[in-house]
């Protein structure tokens, strides 16, 4: 298939790397910084460009990788070409685009990706959503090329997915930049957490979270507890987040959880 990706970032680039090695022709890679698009551009064999308005229109699909907020504004640069047009957003809706096209669908990697950082997209899982079945078909057959975990996610699932996406990611690494922190001031290296972490990650894979969770809170060690808070006592923002989590964590021992 010949595929048009709009956006040089970390989703872009993992994108576009899965797609050429699934023996895909990328025709184009466009990017508001022309060395960003040339970048991205030479290693999957594209042209690079930095003007939407000299777009090759000869093309299967157009990938939009952008800021959510500069989504809509593409594809109305695009829907003369009745192209099929996607974006890979977890927060924007298949109704956005298809307003405004309908030739639209969404094509979503639920993974966390930097640029440094190879990933093995086989594993990665791809949520997809397109505006009629004949589209949601033919993005299934695609995203089947490059992953073995393809899923058919409307636009209030992938909503939630998301949502859930930030409590699962982007929320514990921000715990874990407050430990190292922690570490950094008492001369400790975050070295040390790293088997815990990754423990921690591996039981989830095999069981529901709340059955491994561990910790003062769920042991309702008040004692253990008030002496973290003491050790806080000069960060009124770590103790009030220290207490809502161990709040949370007491609260969640109490809920019947299901798969």
């Amino acid at each position: 298939m010949r595929i048009t990706i709009i956006g040089s970032g970390n989703v872009a680039t993992h994108l576009a790397a899965a797609f050429k090695n699934a023996g895909h022709r990328i025709v184009e890679v466009y990017s508001r910084d022309m060395r960003n698009a040339a970048l991205l551009a030479y290693h999957v064999g594209a042209e690079a460009i930095d003007d939407l308005s000299k777009i090759n229109p000869e093309t299967d699909v157009f990938i939009i990788s952008v800021k959510d907020d500069a989504i809509t504004s593409i594809v109305h640069e695009f829907a003369k070409y009745k192209r099929l047009t996607v974006h890979t957003s977890g927060a924007v809706s298949l109704s956005d685009l298809s307003s405004i096209t309908p030739n639209a669908g969404v094509f979503y990697p639920l993974q966390t990706l930097s640029k440094n950082k190879e990933v093995d997209f086989l594993t990665v899982p791809l949520c997809i959503e397109g505006a009629n079945e004949e589209i949601t078909y033919q993005l299934e057959q695609l995203a089947q090329t490059i992953s073995n975990r393809v899923y058919r996610v409307n636009s209030d699932q992938r909503k939630i997915l998301h949502l859930a996406a930030v409590f699962a990611c982007n929320f514990p690494n921000y715990l874990y930049s407050v430990a190292q922190q922690l570490l950094a001031k008492h001369d400790m290296n975050f070295e040390m957490l790293r088997p815990l972490i990754l423990e921690t990650a591996q039981k989830v894979q095999s069981n529901l979270p709340a059955e491994v969770q561990t910790g003062p809170a769920a042991r309702k060690d008040e004692t253990t507890m008030d002496a973290h808070l003491q050790m806080l006592a000069d960060d009124d923002a770590l103790k009030t987040l220290y207490t809502l989590l161990s709040q949370g964590i007491i609260k969640n021992a109490n809920v019947k959880h299901t798969p």
